[in-house]
């Protein structure tokens, strides 16, 4: 182990943090032409960008908060981001019950009418109407007694894999990427910065950049600090948690719950066999890479489900809890749940440029990584046009929406079961023939560790996605890890083990 270079090249722009805002910059910046670096402490989407609700929504409840321009901005975001990963991105219906002590039925109409016309209707996002839960079969669902309600738009996504495909597009648009690499050291001059990088196996690179971004999320202060900076006044981090349970029922809608203390909780499809429910908003404090959902919120989730639903939810059905930080703008509100999802870029230019990324949603992520570059390029005297909302759709989207890549998947793969096809349609879109090469057996894919996974899309894992621990294929490139017992867990491992060994 030692130092690995000085690396005299000029980059123009250094990304500090792998979640979904430094991803975006990234590949914005690098479709510009920029050279570019990104750099993550520990595998990409490993924090605040795995632990979301999985959606990709204007947020119905940021209405009752006044954030008009939040919502359209986010509304318009849905439709570009289905277009960019239609096999990743699922437009769902959503289903409102109305319960007349919490919320008045002409509030909810009112809101959803606002709703539908802030965002772009169409055929993936048909507008909002009122539902008669005694005669549609969601209604089954709900506890009797609930006999109106609503049903509106929106999308559910793999937040861990648009990550990666961020990433993964940004590196094949030239960036390099650098996972389990801590930025140690940022020494600002005039018209460059020095930074200072340590990977996972101790040795130290240095490099060049004409401008760095601050992508860190909830480390955005100590970054700053390590540049020797004053830390960005205004973050409010904000704790939410996530449960998810057996499937609840069979059809493909999700659900809004209203709750007495005036938060929402959803209630969504997950992976095919489970449920997942969510969210919390408790304001945090500790270390946000230490972050674990407490019993009382599991409690919480539980009852706010029980609340609504015919089959009561208890903490012991949980199979899986996943907590994450919110690195949220301070605003007037005391109640976390109300704290504005809205971002802010803050460009220091007074010598080499640093652009800061505070607050910010996983819809809006690819306008903020626009704006940020912009202002990037007129601080760097670049002028390279915008190109993300209308170019190429993200690695694996050029086929369209799952079913599309399953049904030629079919035809070119015979011999493989409709099954596992249409897993790694969802996972890989039209890159799933990457995965499976010229198998024309399952004889042929290596290796079975169990749930359809074979050694042949690991190794592609490996080589193509940085996976290097059994966390990042169970729980981000895949969520594998509900459906592995402790002996297939062991096998992999052991696999995986030897395959990022021989990559070394």
């Amino acid at each position: 182990m030692g130092d690995t270079g000085t690396g005299q090249d000029l980059l123009d722009v250094l990304v500090v943090g792998g979640g979904i805002n430094g991803a975006g910059i990234a590949r914005d910046a690098a479709g510009r032409g920029w050279s570019v670096s990104l750099c993550e402490q520990d595998d990409l989407a490993s924090h605040t960008s795995s632990a979301s609700t999985k959606l990709i929504h204007g947020g119905l409840r940021y209405l009752q908060y006044g954030e008009f321009g939040l919502v359209r901005k986010a509304l318009r975001e849905r439709s570009v981001l289905q277009r960019l990963a239609p096999h990743l991105v699922v437009p769902t219906r959503f289903v409102l019950p109305h319960a007349a002590h919490l919320r008045p039925g002409w509030m909810l109409h009112a809101g959803l009418w606002l709703y539908d016309h802030l965002g772009h209707a169409g055929s993936a996002f048909p507008r909002s109407r009122r539902l008669d839960l005694r005669s549609d079969p969601r209604g089954a669902v709900l506890q009797p007694g609930f006999r109106t309600g609503f049903t509106y738009s929106d999308a559910r996504v793999d937040d861990a894999r648009l990550v990666l495909l961020n990433a993964l597009d940004a590196h094949e648009r030239g960036a390099r990427i650098h996972v389990r690499t801590r930025c140690e050291q940022l020494i600002r001059h005039r018209d460059h910065w020095w930074a200072v990088l340590r990977h996972a196996d101790g040795s130290v690179q240095r490099l060049r950049a004409r401008a760095v971004v601050n992508a860190t999320g909830p480390w955005a202060g100590n970054l700053l600090e390590r540049a020797g900076m004053d830390a960005p006044i205004g973050l409010r981090l904000v704790q939410g948690s996530h449960i998810v349970v057996p499937r609840l029922y069979g059809h493909d809608s999700a659900y809004l719950l209203q709750q007495p203390d005036q938060r929402i909780v959803f209630v969504l499809p997950f992976e095919q066999d489970f449920t997942l429910i969510g969210t919390t908003d408790v304001d945090y404090d500790g270390d946000p890479a230490q972050v674990r959902a407490a019993s009382t919120e599991v409690a919480y989730l539980c009852a706010a489900a029980s609340r609504w639903l015919r089959t009561p939810v208890q903490p012991a059905d949980v199979v899986w809890q996943y907590s994450g930080v919110r690195p949220l703008l301070a605003d007037h509100h005391h109640d976390a749940a109300k704290v504005t999802r809205d971002y802010r870029l803050q460009l220091d230019a007074s010598q080499a440029p640093l652009l800061s990324v505070l607050g910010g949603k996983l819809t809006t992520y690819r306008t903020l990584a626009e704006e940020a570059v912009d202002q990037l390029g007129a601080a760097l005297g670049r002028a390279e046009p915008a190109w993300t909302a209308d170019g190429a759709p993200l690695p694996g989207g050029d086929l369209g929406a799952a079913p599309v890549v399953l049904a030629k998947l079919q035809a070119q793969y015979p011999g493989l079961s409709e099954t596992l096809l249409a897993t790694l349609a969802r996972r890989y879109g039209s890159r799933a023939s990457a995965v499976l090469g010229d198998a024309t057996s399952t004889v042929q894919l290596g290796t079975a560790f169990g749930a359809d996974l074979y050694a042949r899309e690991v190794d592609y894992l490996v080589a193509h996605e940085w996976v290097r621990t059994l966390d990042d294929l169970l729980w981000r490139r895949t969520k594998l890890g509900l459906r592995l017992d402790a002996a297939q867990r062991e096998g992999l491992a052991q696999y995986l083990a030897q395959r990022v060994a021989a990559m070394a």
